[in-house]
């Protein structure tokens, strides 16, 4: 798929879906497998939250949405620090058993909201990379989810205007276009992996990542402010 394709192509209503049951289908077997100590350890991606807590605000959100649950300020800081103290008491594998849920059902309410959500799906899949990373797994944002998290990527920044950005990656064939048309001159220019890119875009530790980023700053690519 060429640049050019990915940014005229239409919404694809089903593609937060299948990103988050791909993503199901590696995360979940690798949590029940942990012991509860490993539940405990911090992530780096969201240094207030350790691995539970950011499972269980995960799974609150899916839930949210499976459930049509939207009051004011749903997805605020404090409405999530509410969902993950409501489950405090909760077993791990409870909390992993309400994500498993949630990364099924989600995608067919997704689906229905002409956009409006779709950073969700993306959301989570980053979440899923904070919480390997933490858990010492390779590849924390790639794996099999990553073709489709890069497609939604692409769409997300498009349709919100982001800076228009130019990504050569190293382990993708085709280049990506990312971000607003560009009106004036040409779109800035990224080279380097696509896991580092996420990183980029989401706002997580660079510490070590190998990269070239031209014609914008970093900061000015965080899509979740």
């Amino acid at each position: 798929m060429t640049a050019d394709v990915v940014r005229d192509k239409a919404r694809d209503p089903e593609l937060p879906g299948r990103l988050l049951i791909t993503e199901r289908d590696a995360l979940i077997p690798l949590l029940r497998s942990r012991p509860d100590a490993d539940f405990t350890l911090p992530t780096a991606g969201c240094p207030a939250w350790n691995v539970r807590e950011v499972l269980a605000h995960c799974s609150s959100a899916l839930i949210r949405v499976v459930e049509r649950r939207f009051e004011p300020g749903v997805f605020s800081p404090e409405a999530n620090d509410r969902d993950i103290a409501e489950r405090a008491d909760w077993s791990h594998q409870r909390v992993v058993d309400e994500l498993e849920r949630g990364m099924t059902e989600a995608g067919a309410a997704l689906a229905k909201t002409r956009g409006k959500l779709d950073a969700v799906a993306l959301g989570e899949w980053v979440h899923a990379g904070d919480v390997r990373e933490a858990l010492g797994e390779p590849g924390a944002y790639a794996g099999p989810g990553l073709p489709a998290a890069l497609d939604l990527l692409a769409w997300l920044t498009r349709v919100q205007g982001h800076v228009a950005l130019r990504a050569d990656l190293d382990d993708v064939d085709e280049p990506l276009l990312l971000g607003a048309v560009p009106q004036d001159g040409p779109p800035a220019r990224y080279i380097g992996d696509a896991p580092t890119l996420v990183r980029l875009y989401a706002g997580r530790p660079l510490a070590g990542a190998d990269y070239e980023l031209a014609g914008a700053a970093e900061a000015e690519l965080n899509l979740f402010g």
